[in-house]
């Protein structure tokens, strides 16, 4: 069965589901959550606060905290306590220190509170966030349009995805955030990335229609540290055509 969501004939921008079983969307300036899908009445609350597009979305890992990023230079953080009624709901902050859009959020796995966000081609900052004061931690100029960003779950390190100009992957120590690695092959924008479910391994996808396979968390095993700064350099690209019409990625160059 096929169904669809639709608001006033927007287009849909961007999508994250959370642990109630339910699902997030957007569609232009404001967000919609909705529980149950399958019946009637399935939006449980409308939330309004940015003024052009929300690019960025991402629910925090306990689900208590919903992250969302837009094309205004905007990042909010929208308390899920307050998303029990059909009334809009009101933001618990509201931060203006990018000065490009806020695509790339991700959520700290050791600390619940934490929430690194990065700005687009004019900004390119990472920025670190305590979400219950709202106060900016610390920010890090990449120089370098940043378009996702992913946590390791093992170590203290986090690897940022860019476009313009050099297209690469970082990997950075936090909380010195020395750069660790810089990761090549790409030729377009790297605009999305996940982990595997081990999370060893980092998939990305660009606009060059590749996906590529690192190695950047290291391995499962006790590998040495050289074996695994080596294995940093190595990536898979495979045709993301092929694997949109077939169940696995045969084709390898």
């Amino acid at each position: 069965m096929k169904s669809s969501i639709h608001s006033d004939d927007r287009s849909l921008q961007s999508f994250d589901s959370f642990s109630a079983g339910g699902l997030m969307t957007t569609f232009c300036f404001c967000m919609w959550c909705f529980v149950a899908v399958r019946i009637r009445d399935h939006v449980i609350t409308k939330m309004c606060g940015h003024e052009q597009e929300v690019c960025g979305l991402k629910w925090s890992l306990s689900g208590q905290q919903l992250a969302s990023g837009g094309n205004d230079n905007l990042l909010h953080l929208w308390d899920a306590k307050m998303m029990t009624s059909g009334a809009p709901t009101a933001y618990l902050h509201r931060l203006d220190d990018h000065r490009a859009a806020v695509k790339a959020l991700a959520w700290c796995p050791f600390q619940s509170n934490l929430l690194a966000t990065g700005g687009g081609t004019a900004d390119g900052c990472i920025k670190f966030w305590n979400t219950q004061t709202g106060a900016c931690l610390n920010s890090v100029d990449t120089r370098s349009q940043v378009c996702s960003l992913q946590w390791s779950r093992h170590e203290k390190e986090l690897v940022s995805s860019h476009g313009f100009s050099q297209n690469q992957l970082c990997l950075w120590k936090y909380p010195t955030m020395t750069k660790m690695a810089e990761l090549r092959g790409h030729t377009s924008r790297v605009l999305h990335m996940a982990q595997s479910p081990d999370g060893y391994t980092v998939a990305s996808a660009a606009g060059d229609e590749t996906l590529r396979f690192w190695q950047v968390f290291g391995t499962p095993d006790n590998t040495s540290k050289q074996q695994q700064q080596q294995q940093l350099l190595r990536s898979k690209s495979a045709d993301a055509g092929s694997c949109m019409s077939s169940t696995s990625c045969t084709m390898i160059r």
